[in-house]
């Protein structure tokens, strides 16, 4: 069970909703003198065979799954908020939140009007793989409860801090007033990740130098100084940076044009290839998984290299972001490799000791929240991201504060 504290007046209940390209997941918070989840879940597999919704009520200690008949965004989306209307808790909702990957140069959650769900279908080109999909979230549910307010948290909001060196790409100028530039993204698990440091008493976490990774099927990295961001790995898509589960992460665009050339590859299947058939996926040749690929390592050397590949890059961009930083106090790990790969964490930190970085091998190995030596200048945390929670502190902080000037 999630709780936090909190020194405000109740709002009721809120509602968080992440989709992704192939699954949404939901929480239900209930405000008060801690915010507290009761009940969580997910649709997944959606557009595949299988698709299912699995849910955990802790209040009532129950969990659950439920098998769908329909497997397409549209009827995956119908079905699962009206099974949310029929649980006892959603008379109280006060609020929902969405998270929507792509925001552009919007800088902080806002309430969802029809302005901003016009603007959210022109920039839809610029994330074809997520845009569409939050949107359509987001006007059903609008359609349905009209009169409950739905705010719009927005993955690339964090990143807008970054300076204009690190926003820019090495392309003719013109394509920049057209909006191609560095947005980065996994922005709200960053900002949990660096108000979990606050909460820790992590000194970096406002006045220091701290790079985060968020390793996960998607991966990525930020450079954060003074509470700021001010550089991450993935780009003008979250393609960009470092490699992923199925994705290439940074890739030589001349293997587009060659792969066009000699295999008259169109930009569709080129496309396909860099998002769903590489990283590690692409290198193993057997599975998209980490923890696969470490079991089999040992005695199969594309998952050994598919490994290796992944903890070089990795460290790659460690040592990028400590010059940017000009140092490092702090490194965070984070995500479903982040939080659960010892063996991972323990080869991007081997070799960074002239970072002032030492990792303790037992309390890596047991995943401490600090696993870092007692000796090293450099902490090394383990913190579990909670993007839903991110979600729902925004929302609340939104209802309290227009409820505050309607009372003004």
């Amino acid at each position: 069970m999630t709780a936090e504290q909190s020194s405000t007046p109740p709002v009721g209940r809120i509602l968080t909703i992440n989709g992704g390209s192939s699954s949404i997941k939901f929480a239900i918070y209930q405000e008060g003198e801690i915010l507290q989840r009761s009940l969580y879940g997910q649709v997944d597999r959606i557009g595949l065979a299988g698709t299912n919704l699995t849910f955990n009520d802790p209040v009532q200690n129950q969990q659950n799954s439920i098998n769908l008949t329909t497997s397409d965004h549209k009827s995956a989306t119908s079905f699962l908020f009206d099974w949310i209307e029929f649980q006892s808790g959603f008379r109280l909702i006060g609020g929902v939140g969405h998270r929507v990957v792509h925001g552009m140069h919007h800088t902080a959650p806002e309430l969802v009007t029809p302005g901003l769900l016009e603007e959210l279908h022109r920039i839809s080109p610029y994330d074809p793989d997520h845009l569409p999909f939050e949107i359509e979230l987001i006007e059903s549910f609008g359609k349905r409860h009209p009169k409950i307010p739905q705010i719009a948290c927005f993955d690339t909001a964090f990143h807008n801090s970054m300076p204009r060196v690190a926003k820019m790409l090495p392309i003719p100028r013109r394509y920049e007033a057209k909006g191609v530039q560095r947005y980065g993204f996994h922005g709200l698990s960053y900002e949990f990740l660096m108000e979990e440091l606050g909460r820790l008493g992590d000194p970096a976490g406002k006045s220091g130098r701290v790079i985060l990774a968020h390793l996960g099927n998607g991966a990525s990295m930020a450079a954060v100084c003074d509470g700021k961001s001010i550089d991450t790995s993935m780009a003008f898509t979250p393609t960009a940076g470092l490699m992923m589960s199925t994705r290439t992460g940074d890739l030589d665009p001349g293997v587009g044009a060659y792969l066009a050339r000699t295999e008259q590859m169109t930009t569709a299947q080129f496309y396909d290839m860099v998002n769903h058939e590489s990283g590690l996926l692409g290198v193993s040749e057997t599975s998209s998984d980490m923890r696969d690929l470490l079991t089999e390592e040992s005695h199969d050397m594309r998952a050994a290299e598919a490994v290796a590949m992944f903890c070089y890059e990795a460290k790659k961009w460690v040592g990028a972001f400590a010059a940017a930083l000009g140092g490092l106090d702090t490194l965070v790990f984070a995500g479903g490799i982040g939080e659960n790969a010892p063996l991972v964490r323990a080869r991007i930190c081997q070799g960074l000791s002239f970072l002032g970085l030492e990792l303790n091998e037992l309390r890596n190995m047991e995943t401490a929240g600090i696993v870092s030596a007692y000796g090293s200048r450099v902490i090394v945390r383990v913190i579990h991201t909670d993007e839903e929670l991110m979600i729902a502190r925004s929302v609340g902080r939104i209802l309290k504060s227009s409820s505050a000037k309607r009372n003004d």
